[in-house]
């Protein structure tokens, strides 16, 4: 069983408890996310299945959209709502205008600081290794785009009886809503944490694609595996370049390959070979000899 299954992950799993799930209800060990959500967070989890997990850093790498609910007037330990109150304000009345201000601040290339409470490893450990030790580390920044924050939720303004808004982010990769979320609040003038959230999109996988696990299961035992869909999905923003097979020959033994063949695609810092439609590997520019290619991943199994 080779794909990719746009998985809805349901609140409080993890993503590795999802992966568990998967081996046990599809009958194979290779499985792997794109991703984590945290455990109490829905949302679209895409999941490669055989060859497709040679693919999971590119579909991990693909943009995301999430709906997020941000409190202001409290801020929490882990800047969302599972967290213990580290600091509380009464709301003055806050615009709608006040609130699209601080957002367009907000959009574009930002800086991050992970928050304690995350995966994010500093010196071997993960931070919420050191935050649940009660240890203060010195947190790495990370760049992170936001390529758009939309209110979902009419223009009224924010008030002490009425101090959460709905936004639909769309961003890059390595982007915390729930930093996002403070970082509104102090733009604001007030603590704020992230007190809901659901990704609705991952890469090229949309909330309306998704299936639960007990959706999946059910499929499996009526032998539906129509869930599954190609390798070639998780690469569909790739650059691509059909070959002959001849090179689909060499291209199975992880051949160096002359650039001239990627005329057409040599600005790509990786290209896709499609032979017959299929996804045969994934090549780049080498990094010394400059008028070759290389293999960064050969997907096709070379057959017997």
């Amino acid at each position: 069983m080779n794909g990719i299954i746009p998985l809805w992950k349901e609140r409080g799993m993890t993503s590795h408890d999802c992966v568990f799930k998967l081996r046990k209800i599809l009958h194979t060990k290779k499985v792997g996310h794109t991703g984590t959500l945290d455990p109490e967070v829905e949302g679209v989890l895409p999941i490669c299945i055989g060859r497709a997990t040679k693919l999971a850093e590119y579909v991990t790498d693909e943009g995301k959209v999430y709906v997020a609910e941000i409190t202001l007037g409290k801020s929490t330990t882990t800047e969302d709502a599972t967290g213990e109150t580290v600091a509380t304000m009464d709301l003055a009345e806050i615009s709608a205008e006040e609130l699209q201000a601080a957002l367009t601040k907000l959009t574009g290339k930002i800086t991050q600081i992970p928050p304690m409470f995350s995966a994010v490893k500093v010196n071997g450990k993960k931070l919420y290794e050191y935050a649940r030790a009660g240890i203060e580390v010195e947190r790495p920044s990370r760049q992170v785009d936001i390529y758009s924050l939309v209110r979902l939720d009419g223009v009224s303004p924010l008030t002490e009886s009425n101090p959460t808004f709905k936004l639909e982010i769309s961003c890059g990769k390595g982007t915390y809503i729930r930093t996002l979320a403070v970082m509104i609040g102090e733009l604001l003038g007030y603590p704020a944490h992230m007190s809901k959230l659901e990704r609705t999109r991952s890469g090229f996988f949309k909330k309306e694609d998704c299936l639960t696990l007990a959706e999946i299961d059910e499929k499996m035992q009526a032998n539906d595996t129509d869930f599954l869909y190609p390798l070639e999905k998780g690469i569909e923003s790739m650059a691509k370049l059909e070959i002959n097979e001849e090179i689909h020959a060499k291209v199975l033994n992880g051949v160096l390959l002359p650039k001239s063949l990627f005329q057409t695609v040599e600005n790509e810092p990786r290209v896709a070979l499609i032979f017959q439609e299929k996804l045969t590997a994934i090549y780049k520019p080498h990094p010394e000899k400059q008028d070759l290619f290389k293999p960064e991943k050969v997907i096709e199994l070379q057959q017997a």
